[in-house]
């Protein structure tokens, strides 16, 4: 994931470049050899983000058709060829194309044209504060009306399962019981809140040998989780090249870590004990200990088994706070 630059004359292809450079990410001139419309479909289901170095209209009309919704598409901004005003287009707060057109300013000295309402009107960005969080936006919805009551001078009521450090911004209060806004955490909510999910849950998985990807993925259907929540899963070193896990992994873009047994064993904590598996891996649990041993957190979720697979969860520490603008 990364940064492509497009630039369609040459003065804009320096420009290009300079950004590439400082972004970390890439540089292309229109036409040599891809096309405005070959290289967007190239480049838009794979970077992070997208610059067009030239006009917004040409950069608007070669996005349009791939365009499906705020919460998957890549940060859009478009940059004048003499670097005069970065404009971010789509994905302004959770793809981060707002911070990326001033992350651009401070490259170019490019004005930032965001025209977001709460940016424009100074207050609380609920999206872009769960992306500035690590969270996922699920029921996203929501965001318009929480956003909505937000420009409007009222209060949100935010429930999180985790501690939030710093003082809240104006209109917005947390609160432990029912009746909130925005919930952050990880049990089931009714499609009228806004559910923000911290992005960093270990999936422990063991599974006999020759286990296929369907039965990972039923086994991952059965467990009371927002699959959105996971961030790796791990394993005993055994299962490193296990085929069905190794294809279960790629589908949905999760880092498979493995461990061996004496790794897993010096792993402390209360952990459900079997024989069998101590007789056939060299440890007494494969699927817990190895998700608390790649969180360095605590359990969420204990053993769960069924069809040949060992599902287990653990949360990596979370440190939340109050900041909603982010650093590119």
């Amino acid at each position: 994931m990364s940064v492509a630059c497009l630039a369609f004359t040459e003065k804009g292809y320096t420009l290009a470049c300079r950004l590439a450079m400082a972004l970390d990410g890439t540089a292309d001139r229109s036409g040599q050899p891809l096309t405005l419309q070959q290289w967007t479909q190239t480049h838009f289901g794979q970077e992070k983000a997208l610059v067009y170095v030239g006009a917004v209209g040409i950069a608007v009309r070669a996005i349009a058709p791939h365009l499906r919704g705020k919460t998957v598409d890549p940060a859009v901004v478009a940059v004048d060829e003499c670097g005069h005003f970065a404009v971010p287009l789509v994905s302004g707060h959770l793809g981060g194309a707002n911070d990326l057109a001033r992350r651009i300013s401070a490259i170019c000295g490019a004005e930032p044209v965001v025209t977001t309402a709460t940016d424009s009107n100074g207050v609380f960005a609920v999206d872009e504060w769960a992306r500035r969080q690590h969270c996922a936006v699920l029921h996203a919805s929501c965001i318009r009306r929480v956003s909505g009551a937000l420009l409007a001078g009222k209060t949100i009521r935010v429930k999180t399962e985790f501690p939030v450090r710093g003082a809240s911004p104006e209109h917005v209060t947390l609160v432990t019981e029912d009746g909130y806004d925005v919930y952050v955490g990880f049990a089931t909510q009714p499609t009228s809140v806004l559910w923000l999910v911290p992005q960093n849950v270990v999936l422990g998985a063991g599974c006999r040998k020759g286990t296929d990807c369907l039965a990972l993925e039923s086994a991952l259907e059965a467990l009371p989780l927002p699959e959105q929540a996971i961030c790796a899963v791990a394993s005993i070193d055994l299962k490193a090249k296990e085929p069905g896990l190794l294809e279960f992994c790629r589908n949905h873009g999760w880092p498979l870590q493995t461990y061996s047994a004496a790794e897993l064993k010096s792993v402390q904590g209360d952990f459900t004990a079997s024989d069998f598996v101590e007789k056939i891996t060299g440890v007494d649990n494969v699927c817990e200990r190895a998700a608390v041993r790649a969180s360095g957190g605590t359990l969420l979720y204990r053993k769960m088994a069924g069809g040949g697979v060992t599902l287990a969860a653990a949360v990596k520490p979370i440190s939340l706070d109050w900041r909603f603008h982010n650093e590119w």
